[in-house]
């Protein structure tokens, strides 16, 4: 390794250091569908558990089934790894009464966090009107007992708000029921997230807005996920994964130094923890976790 690169290296972990005692971080899994992907899903908790995350969190799917199977993994790794489990708790196609009996089952087995999202609208109705929001799922929640409750939060405007004011306004309405901080959707234009931080708190939002990173081991599948979320991708990043959608060993080398710039920019910025989207996989994960100073034998 010539000395202009060692000298980089050495200052770019010493960056790490500096920042290590700073960070908070958490990460998301989704429900696994089959054995195969039970088996990666306990591989990356296993792994990641020894970074010892301020929380995990359990995503949500909008059957039944899936439903019970969220409610399975949290209480799972809760009861494995001691880990702070957080399910995620959608209002979409779930009665009042349904809701209620899953929060005192979450409640009563110690589960006391929850991240709650109204969910996603039926595909197949175009003209489907819920008839709960994600705001009056906190207020039942809160009835049922006081939960820490996280909500979503989207930088970059939520695909179906009307405005980038209403978006915020429902924001505050989340809040004001009792949520006590907010995930983002994940960015990767840093200014857009410190922007929308300063329009919260000028209205009046006053929790912890967590950054969501997704952390980029394949360009093409992360186009379908900007797609659906309406997240804008840079120019830049067009430009740095040009002729890779088939190489992911340096898609993979790209999206951690992708990652680990941002955490850096948030992190002079004040930001104190970062939520990781995992996909399910450990490797990106733990290993920008382990060069920004956060690693098992630290903690």
């Amino acid at each position: 390794m010539g000395i202009y690169y060692t000298n980089q290296y050495k200052k770019l972990n010493q960056n790490w250091l500096n920042y290590n005692e700073k960070f908070n971080i958490s990460f998301e899994f989704f429900p696994p569908r089959n054995k195969i992907m039970e088996k990666i899903l306990w591989n990356s908790i296993d792994f990641l558990s020894k970074l010892k995350p301020r929380f995990v969190s359990v995503t949500y799917g909008t059957n039944s089934g899936t439903r019970k199977l969220t409610y399975n993994i949290t209480k799972k790794i809760k009861d494995i790894t001691g880990l702070e489990a957080v399910p995620h708790l959608t209002c979409i196609n779930a009665t009042r009464n349904e809701l209620r009996s899953l929060a005192h089952k979450y409640w009563n087995n110690g589960v006391c966090k929850i991240i709650a999202l109204r969910g996603d609208l039926p595909k197949q109705n175009g003209n489907f009107k819920p008839e709960m929001y994600c705001y009056d799922l906190i207020s039942l929640l809160k009835e049922v007992g006081d939960f820490d409750i996280s909500v979503a939060a989207y930088p970059e405007v939520h695909p179906e708000a009307k405005s980038a004011q209403s978006d915020l306004i429902n924001l505050k309405c989340k809040i004001d029921a009792g949520a006590n901080r907010a995930i983002t959707q994940f960015f990767f234009n840093v200014d857009n997230y410190l922007r929308f931080r300063d329009r919260c708190v000028a209205i009046g939002i006053d929790v912890e807005i967590v950054p969501g990173i997704l952390p980029i081991s394949n360009f093409r599948q992360l186009k379908h996920f900007a797609e659906i979320s309406k997240v804008h991708i840079p120019l830049w990043m067009y430009e740095l994964f040009n002729g890779l959608d088939n190489d992911y060993e340096t898609c993979k080398m790209i999206g951690a130094h992708i990652a680990m710039d941002m955490v850096e920019i948030l992190s002079n910025e004040g930001v104190k923890d970062f939520h990781f989207y995992t996909l399910n996989r450990y490797e990106m994960s733990y290993s920008i976790c382990h060069a920004l100073g956060i690693k098992p034998d630290k903690l």
